[in-house]
């Protein structure tokens, strides 16, 4: 579990309430349901508006996912898929077939199966390269999601502060409640503002970055097994997957074995 998403969110809520306090007001003043519904309820309706039934379902499992996903780690990949081209070296592609029914990884467990099987190369890179890329796509959905939440909440402030102004407008005969209903009124603003920056961007920016992750880690699996198919040896497979990641990335001792080979 990565929960780095939810700490910035707290650590984001308690800035703007700790900064509340030292100001002298009241953090709770800001609690108040009618701006909270308008801002909250609405973005959340407007945002499903411009999707689909079917990926409505899958929201409030992009929003624990952000909040909890470990993130993926490619240099991990890399040192699974190394061992897996000693192995082949040693074996030959047909004794991958004990470790690939251990694999828990599903995307190499289908890229090592494949290559058991004798897929043709340009075949395997073909049908990888497709899951690789519906993956990018389904993922995007829900980035899409959280990001259009992000633009249209200042709006609906906004909206909701115009609908308290007309309200304070109508009650200009009564100047003991003035006061509560202009700030009635900027609360639709402040929470507008406040759950596009605090939730909605930041959810949105974490799926994005948790894909970026993920898909890496695929490509690097393609490459290998494409290198481990073509009977590359382990420390050619180890350097050219290395090559692929940022530099520092991979820990000193990873490739150790391989460089050996």
């Amino acid at each position: 579990m990565d929960p780095m998403t939810l700490i910035g969110v707290v650590l984001g809520f308690a800035a703007i309430f700790v900064s509340t306090t030292l100001e002298g007001g009241n953090p709770m003043a800001m609690f108040l349901l009618p701006p909270m519904l308008l801002v909250l309820g609405g973005s959340i309706a407007v945002g499903l508006a411009g999707n689909t039934m079917s990926d409505a379902a899958r929201f409030p499992k992009d929003l624990l996912k952000a909040m909890t996903a470990k993130a993926a780690k490619a240099d991990a990949s890399l040192e699974t898929v190394v061992a897996l081209a000693e192995q082949a070296r040693r074996e030959g592609l047909l004794g991958l077939e004990e470790a690939a029914s251990k694999l828990e990884d599903p995307f190499l467990k289908e890229a090592v199966e494949l290559a058991i099987d004798g897929t043709d190369p340009e075949d395997l890179q073909e049908i990888l390269y497709g899951r690789i890329e519906a993956k990018r796509t389904y993922d995007k959905v829900g980035a899409k999601f959280y990001g259009d939440m992000g633009a249209y909440a200042p709006t609906l402030g906004i909206v909701g502060t115009v609908l308290g102004l007309v309200h304070v407008l109508e009650n200009l005969s009564n100047p003991d409640e003035l006061g509560h209903l202009i700030a009635a009124a900027f609360l639709a603003t402040l929470w507008g503002v406040m759950s596009a920056n605090v939730i909605f961007l930041p959810v949105g920016a974490r799926l994005k970055r948790l894909s970026e992750l993920e898909i890496a880690s695929m490509e690097l699996v393609l490459e290998g097994v494409l290198a481990i198919q073509a009977g590359s040896s382990p420390r050619v497979v180890a350097r050219k997957l290395g090559s692929l990641l940022p530099p520092g990335s991979v820990k000193a001792g990873k490739g150790d074995k391989a460089k050996a080979a």
